[in-house]
């Protein structure tokens, strides 16, 4: 017996994110929602997180937790679904995934948080400055159709996902290599299955 997968998450959270990489990958899951303040903080979830954040997905005796492994995890576990690198492709992939997680994940918290780095004190943040992480990205999602080359991988699950959220929120430039590249991948059955999902668990919730 294959062992079960449980996706603990929240629609109004980056679990969005794992949903996405879930149904990309067409293996059958079994969805947790958890509330923010509550069973997030629960000793039984925190077991599975002591964070106390979603997403997190456990597989058998396997936990995951940040968006950014449970995309790598997926893809590398369920290679039928073919979300995972070919040799060629992994310097991008992992180039891409990396650079989303860290210097656009900050860059852009920062920005909605009215944070702005100092020029004089660029050299001590991971990510330079907003221009520079903009301006790299744009490069990134222009240089080939994906961020990995000429197909679609688990690295633009997570990529994707961040542009879509920064460009809905604000904190992402609205530069039309962004939009290109959105309009790309949102195109997918497993994109829309997944945002259908999740709005339907958004509307019981409420």
């Amino acid at each position: 017996m294959a062992d079960e997968l449980i996706f603990y998450t929240n629609p109004m959270s980056r679990g969005r994110i794992a949903r996405w990489m879930l149904e990309e990958t067409g293996v059958p899951y079994k969805t947790e929602i958890m509330t923010f303040g509550g069973t997030m903080k629960s000793p039984e979830y925190l077991a599975v997180n002591p964070m106390g954040k979603v997403p997190a997905v456990r597989h058998g005796k396997t936990i995951v937790t940040e968006c950014a492994a449970i995309c790598a995890y997926l893809a590398d576990t369920f290679r039928e679904a073919d979300l995972a690198p070919t040799p060629d492709e992994r310097g991008s992939y992992y180039r891409w995934m990396f650079f989303t997680a860290g210097p656009l994940e900050a860059a852009a918290t920062n920005k909605a948080l009215g944070f702005e780095t100092p020029p004089e004190k660029a050299r001590m943040a991971g990510y330079g400055s907003f221009a520079d992480v903009m301006n790299t990205l744009e490069n990134a999602v222009s240089a080939s159709p994906y961020v990995a080359g000429d197909r679609f991988t688990a690295a633009d699950v997570y990529v994707g996902s961040h542009i879509g959220w920064g460009l809905g929120f604000g904190t992402i430039e609205k530069r039309q290599a962004f939009v290109d590249y959105l309009g790309r991948i949102t195109d997918r059955p497993a994109y829309k299955r997944a945002v259908a999902l999740d709005d339907e668990a958004m509307k019981a919730a409420q």
